[in-house]
Order: C-alpha cells, then sequence, then structure tokens
C-alpha cells in the first residue's frame, strides 16, 4: 500500500518550491509546476499523452482544465508531445486548455476553451466563454472577446498578478492542505 502511494505522488508530477498547490487539485501523469505557481482546490492538470511543463508564477484557479490529451478517435502515437506553458499566465475559473504551446503573461477567462491546434503567443486574453478551436498560431497581445469571439491588439501586455498571487500564497496554506515541493534540484521530495 505504501509503494502504490510513492509511485502515485511520483507520478503526479514535479512541484517545484515556492509553488503552492492545494492537495485538493488533481494532478495526473507526467506534470512540472514552477516556483510562485499558484494551483487553487478542484484545478485538474491531467498529463495524458505527454508531459505539461508550466513555467514560474502561474495561477490556476478553480475548476479550471489543464489538459494534454489525445485527439479523439486518434490512436496513439509513439512520439508522445509535451505541453509547455509559460510563466505569469492566469487560468480562470472553469476554463479549458488543451493548446500545446502558451507564452508568457496570457490570460484564460472563466469558462473560455482554447483548443489543441491553437499556439498562444503572449500578452493574449482569451475572453469570458469564448471559444479558439481553430489551427492557428494567435498574434502577440491579441484579445478574443464577446459572443462572437471578435478580436483586436492591444497595446500592452495584460497587468501582472504578482500582488494576487502573493496574497494567494500566504493566505492558502492557512486553509488547505498542500502538496510537498521539491527541495533545490530535480529530485522528488521524500515523506
Amino acid at each position: 500500500m505504501a509503494d502504490a502511494n510513492k509511485q502515485s505522488a511520483q507520478k503526479s508530477g514535479r512541484i517545484a518550491a515556492g509553488a503552492v498547490v492545494c492537495v485538493e487539485s488533481e494532478i495526473r501523469g507526467d506534470v512540472s509546476i514552477g516556483a510562485r505557481t499558484v494551483v487553487h482546490p478542484k484545478a485538474r492538470i491531467i498529463a495524458e499523452s505527454g508531459p505539461i511543463i508550466i513555467g514560474e508564477g502561474n495561477l490556476i484557479e478553480e475548476q479550471a482544465l489543464i489538459i494534454n490529451s489525445y485527439p479523439e478517435n486518434i490512436v496513439p502515437n509513439k512520439q508522445p508531445k509535451t505541453m509547455i506553458i509559460g510563466s505569469n499566465n492566469v487560468f480562470e475559473v472553469g476554463c479549458v486548455s488543451q493548446a500545446l504551446k502558451i507564452g508568457d503573461h496570457n490570460v484564460i477567462e472563466s469558462k473560455a476553451d482554447l483548443g489543441k491546434n491553437v499556439i498562444l503567443t503572449s500578452g493574449c486574453i482569451i475572453g469570458a466563454c469564448c471559444q479558439v478551436n481553430t489551427r492557428e498560431v494567435i498574434p502577440e497581445n491579441t484579445v478574443v472577446y464577446g459572443t462572437g469571439c471578435k478580436r483586436r491588439v492591444q497595446n500592452e501586455k495584460p497587468q501582472s498578478q504578482t500582488l494576487q498571487l502573493d496574497f494567494l500564497m500566504k493566505i492558502l496554506p492557512n486553509y488547505h492542505h498542500l502538496k510537498k515541493t521539491v527541495k533545490g534540484g530535480s529530485t522528488p521530495a521524500r515523506n
């Protein structure tokens, strides 16, 4: 029984020191979470068809789903595709992201849906309830908004969530149990 728990802990990923990941979140597969990243309770990060690498300073809110899965009706191939998420991104409540490449300083708002074939560059905002499922590279600083998923380019990147991250890193440990982090190098923490 203890061996099974150790194996599931190792399979659930590597959490860098300084990250805050609530025990109530679901992390499955080969997932690496960078420092200063906050993962709320009930967030799900699932690496099914390949590893997921999440950079530093990301905010992943409740019921957000980040999934690296096989396309429907496709037999799994031998070459797993790595999902790479940059730094300082925000995944708001209930959003779904399947994009294999996400740059830095992006905001995926509540109930937004990013498809598997989308590449999100940097400084983009995918508005609440917007779906982007096309095969394309979204240019930097693009805002997708409204019921028709209209697009425009903003002059600046979205504001950093540093204050919110600092607040959450202080307050979440008071109300939730946290998953263990990796100390120093890349070796898993021991119980």
